[in-house]
Protein backbone atom coordinates (compact mmCIF):
# COMPACT_ATOMS: atom_id res chain seq x y z
CA UNK A 1 0.00 0.00 0.00
CA UNK A 2 2.67 2.12 1.17
CA UNK A 3 4.17 1.94 -1.94
CA UNK A 4 1.32 2.62 -4.10
CA UNK A 5 0.51 5.66 -1.89
CA UNK A 6 4.37 6.84 -2.47
CA UNK A 7 4.03 6.26 -6.47
CA UNK A 8 0.37 8.48 -6.39
CA UNK A 9 2.22 11.37 -4.70
CA UNK A 10 5.39 11.87 -6.78
CA UNK A 11 2.79 11.54 -10.18
CA UNK A 12 0.59 14.46 -8.36
CA UNK A 13 3.21 16.32 -7.35
CA UNK A 14 5.24 16.33 -10.90
CA UNK A 15 1.47 17.12 -12.80
CA UNK A 16 1.16 19.82 -10.33
CA UNK A 17 4.17 21.50 -10.19
CA UNK A 18 2.78 24.58 -12.02
CA UNK A 19 -0.66 24.58 -10.50
CA UNK A 20 -2.70 27.82 -9.40
CA UNK A 21 -1.80 28.29 -5.69
CA UNK A 22 -5.12 27.31 -4.64
CA UNK A 23 -4.86 24.52 -6.46
CA UNK A 24 -1.48 23.01 -5.80
CA UNK A 25 0.67 20.49 -4.51
CA UNK A 26 0.29 22.24 -0.66
CA UNK A 27 -3.56 21.77 -1.33
CA UNK A 28 -3.32 18.53 -2.33
CA UNK A 29 -1.25 17.56 0.50
CA UNK A 30 -3.21 19.23 3.23
CA UNK A 31 -6.34 17.28 2.04
CA UNK A 32 -4.36 13.99 1.80
CA UNK A 33 -3.41 14.34 5.58
CA UNK A 34 -6.84 15.97 6.83
CA UNK A 35 -8.40 12.82 5.12
CA UNK A 36 -5.80 10.53 6.94
CA UNK A 37 -6.78 12.17 10.39
CA UNK A 38 -10.91 12.25 9.34
CA UNK A 39 -10.43 9.08 8.87
CA UNK A 40 -8.68 8.01 12.34
CA UNK A 41 -12.42 8.19 13.61
CA UNK A 42 -14.62 6.93 10.55
CA UNK A 43 -12.33 3.90 9.69
CA UNK A 44 -13.30 3.72 6.19
CA UNK A 45 -11.26 2.00 3.14
CA UNK A 46 -7.65 3.56 4.17
CA UNK A 47 -6.22 3.14 0.28
CA UNK A 48 -9.07 4.47 -1.34
CA UNK A 49 -9.35 7.53 0.72
CA UNK A 50 -5.77 8.01 0.38
CA UNK A 51 -5.80 7.71 -3.35
CA UNK A 52 -9.15 10.06 -3.86
CA UNK A 53 -7.46 13.03 -1.59
CA UNK A 54 -4.50 12.81 -3.71
CA UNK A 55 -5.72 12.69 -7.28
CA UNK A 56 -8.72 14.34 -6.45
CA UNK A 57 -7.50 18.01 -8.27
CA UNK A 58 -5.34 16.05 -10.37
CA UNK A 59 -7.13 18.18 -13.45
CA UNK A 60 -9.47 20.18 -12.00
CA UNK A 61 -12.74 21.48 -14.21
CA UNK A 62 -11.57 24.94 -13.98
CA UNK A 63 -8.07 24.96 -15.13
CA UNK A 64 -9.18 22.70 -18.02
CA UNK A 65 -12.48 25.01 -19.43
CA UNK A 66 -14.41 23.23 -17.59
CA UNK A 67 -14.35 19.78 -18.34
CA UNK A 68 -15.01 17.34 -15.61
CA UNK A 69 -14.19 14.02 -17.46
CA UNK A 70 -9.96 14.73 -17.54
CA UNK A 71 -9.52 14.22 -13.74
CA UNK A 72 -11.39 10.68 -13.21
CA UNK A 73 -9.71 10.05 -17.37
CA UNK A 74 -6.26 10.98 -15.69
CA UNK A 75 -6.38 9.62 -12.12
CA UNK A 76 -7.68 6.15 -13.85
CA UNK A 77 -4.94 5.72 -16.39
CA UNK A 78 -2.12 6.64 -13.72
CA UNK A 79 -3.81 3.75 -11.09
CA UNK A 80 -4.28 1.34 -14.03
CA UNK A 81 -0.38 1.99 -14.64
CA UNK A 82 0.65 0.89 -11.72
CA UNK A 83 -1.31 -1.74 -10.64
CA UNK A 84 -3.94 -1.64 -8.56
CA UNK A 85 -7.40 -3.28 -8.04
CA UNK A 86 -9.73 -2.38 -10.20
CA UNK A 87 -12.78 -1.85 -7.60
CA UNK A 88 -10.07 0.53 -6.53
CA UNK A 89 -10.01 2.41 -9.58
CA UNK A 90 -13.64 2.42 -9.97
CA UNK A 91 -14.26 3.77 -6.11
CA UNK A 92 -11.77 6.81 -6.15
CA UNK A 93 -12.66 7.67 -10.14
CA UNK A 94 -16.39 7.92 -8.55
CA UNK A 95 -15.34 9.95 -5.69
CA UNK A 96 -13.48 12.46 -8.30
CA UNK A 97 -16.54 12.58 -9.95
CA UNK A 98 -19.10 13.41 -7.30
CA UNK A 99 -16.53 15.58 -4.98
CA UNK A 100 -16.91 19.08 -6.12
CA UNK A 101 -19.35 21.37 -4.41
CA UNK A 102 -20.88 22.28 -8.00
CA UNK A 103 -21.82 18.67 -7.97
CA UNK A 104 -24.38 19.27 -5.09
CA UNK A 105 -26.69 21.21 -7.35
CA UNK A 106 -27.57 17.57 -8.67
CA UNK A 107 -30.23 16.21 -6.83
CA UNK A 108 -28.76 12.34 -7.31
CA UNK A 109 -25.08 11.68 -7.04
CA UNK A 110 -22.61 8.51 -5.44
CA UNK A 111 -22.00 8.78 -2.08
CA UNK A 112 -20.13 6.32 0.15
CA UNK A 113 -17.93 6.48 3.07
CA UNK A 114 -14.73 7.33 1.66
CA UNK A 115 -16.26 10.26 -0.44
CA UNK A 116 -17.65 11.56 2.73
CA UNK A 117 -14.18 11.86 4.17
CA UNK A 118 -12.03 12.85 1.71
CA UNK A 119 -15.31 15.63 0.63
CA UNK A 120 -15.46 16.68 4.10
CA UNK A 121 -11.35 17.06 4.52
CA UNK A 122 -11.21 19.24 0.84
CA UNK A 123 -14.30 21.34 2.16
CA UNK A 124 -12.23 22.22 5.43
CA UNK A 125 -9.61 23.48 3.18
CA UNK A 126 -11.78 25.99 1.62
CA UNK A 127 -12.83 26.99 4.75
CA UNK A 128 -10.90 29.20 7.71
CA UNK A 129 -7.55 30.84 7.34
CA UNK A 130 -6.31 28.53 4.32
CA UNK A 131 -9.77 29.14 2.80
CA UNK A 132 -9.81 32.96 3.10
CA UNK A 133 -6.16 32.85 1.04
CA UNK A 134 -7.42 30.19 -1.28
CA UNK A 135 -10.49 32.49 -2.29
CA UNK A 136 -8.61 35.99 -2.84
CA UNK A 137 -6.32 33.72 -4.50
CA UNK A 138 -8.12 32.36 -7.06
CA UNK A 139 -10.12 35.60 -6.87
CA UNK A 140 -6.92 37.11 -8.05
CA UNK A 141 -5.62 34.27 -10.38
CA UNK A 142 -9.26 35.30 -12.55
CA UNK A 143 -9.13 38.89 -11.79
CA UNK A 144 -12.31 39.54 -9.91
CA UNK A 145 -12.50 43.05 -7.72
CA UNK A 146 -12.46 42.01 -4.04
CA UNK A 147 -15.95 43.10 -3.40
CA UNK A 148 -18.36 45.32 -5.16
CA UNK A 149 -21.63 46.11 -3.00
CA UNK A 150 -23.62 47.00 -6.08
CA UNK A 151 -23.18 42.95 -6.94
CA UNK A 152 -24.60 40.42 -4.71
CA UNK A 153 -24.96 36.81 -3.20
CA UNK A 154 -26.70 34.75 -5.68
CA UNK A 155 -28.45 32.54 -2.87
CA UNK A 156 -30.19 30.29 -5.49
CA UNK A 157 -27.43 29.12 -7.57
CA UNK A 158 -27.64 26.32 -10.46
CA UNK A 159 -24.74 24.42 -11.17
CA UNK A 160 -23.97 25.90 -14.59
CA UNK A 161 -24.64 29.11 -13.15
CA UNK A 162 -22.04 28.78 -10.22
CA UNK A 163 -19.78 27.46 -12.51
CA UNK A 164 -19.84 30.39 -14.57
CA UNK A 165 -20.01 33.33 -11.95
CA UNK A 166 -17.45 36.13 -12.01
CA UNK A 167 -18.75 37.63 -9.28
CA UNK A 168 -16.60 39.01 -6.65
CA UNK A 169 -14.76 37.13 -4.15
CA UNK A 170 -16.48 38.41 -1.35
CA UNK A 171 -19.51 36.93 -2.73
CA UNK A 172 -18.29 33.65 -2.69
CA UNK A 173 -18.15 33.20 1.31
CA UNK A 174 -21.77 33.77 0.94
CA UNK A 175 -22.34 31.27 -2.51
CA UNK A 176 -20.00 28.45 -1.03
CA UNK A 177 -17.81 28.62 1.92
CA UNK A 178 -20.54 30.10 4.69
CA UNK A 179 -22.32 27.08 3.47
CA UNK A 180 -20.05 24.41 4.33
CA UNK A 181 -20.13 24.02 7.59
CA UNK A 182 -23.90 22.87 7.43
CA UNK A 183 -23.02 20.29 5.01
CA UNK A 184 -19.80 18.79 6.63
CA UNK A 185 -20.49 14.33 6.04
CA UNK A 186 -18.74 13.10 9.14
CA UNK A 187 -19.21 13.91 13.38
CA UNK A 188 -15.14 14.90 13.08
CA UNK A 189 -15.26 17.07 9.89
CA UNK A 190 -18.35 18.54 11.38
CA UNK A 191 -16.90 19.13 14.76
CA UNK A 192 -13.49 21.13 12.81
CA UNK A 193 -16.13 22.94 10.87
CA UNK A 194 -17.04 25.03 13.81
CA UNK A 195 -13.64 27.19 14.45
CA UNK A 196 -12.90 27.70 11.02
CA UNK A 197 -16.63 28.84 10.01
CA UNK A 198 -15.90 31.40 12.80
CA UNK A 199 -12.74 32.56 11.88
CA UNK A 200 -14.23 33.43 8.19
CA UNK A 201 -17.40 35.27 10.06
CA UNK A 202 -14.97 37.36 11.98
CA UNK A 203 -13.01 38.00 9.26
CA UNK A 204 -15.94 39.56 7.39
CA UNK A 205 -16.81 41.96 10.23
CA UNK A 206 -13.57 43.32 10.01
CA UNK A 207 -13.18 43.64 6.35
CA UNK A 208 -16.45 45.49 5.91
CA UNK A 209 -16.11 47.48 8.95
CA UNK A 210 -12.77 48.27 7.43
CA UNK A 211 -14.87 48.92 3.51
CA UNK A 212 -16.53 51.40 5.50
CA UNK A 213 -13.69 53.46 7.01
CA UNK A 214 -14.71 52.51 10.81
CA UNK A 215 -11.61 50.76 11.86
Amino acid sequence: MQDIIDKTIAYVQQELSHAEAGHDWFHIERVYKSSLSINAAEKADALVVALAALLHDIADPKFHNGDEAIGPQKAEAFLQSIGVANDTIVHVKRIIENMSFKNSFDKEGFSSPELQVVQDADRLDAIGAIGIARAFTYGGFKNRVLYDPAIKPVTEHTKESYKNTTAPTINHFYEKLLLLKDRMNTETGKALAVKRHEFMLNFLDQFFAEWEGNM
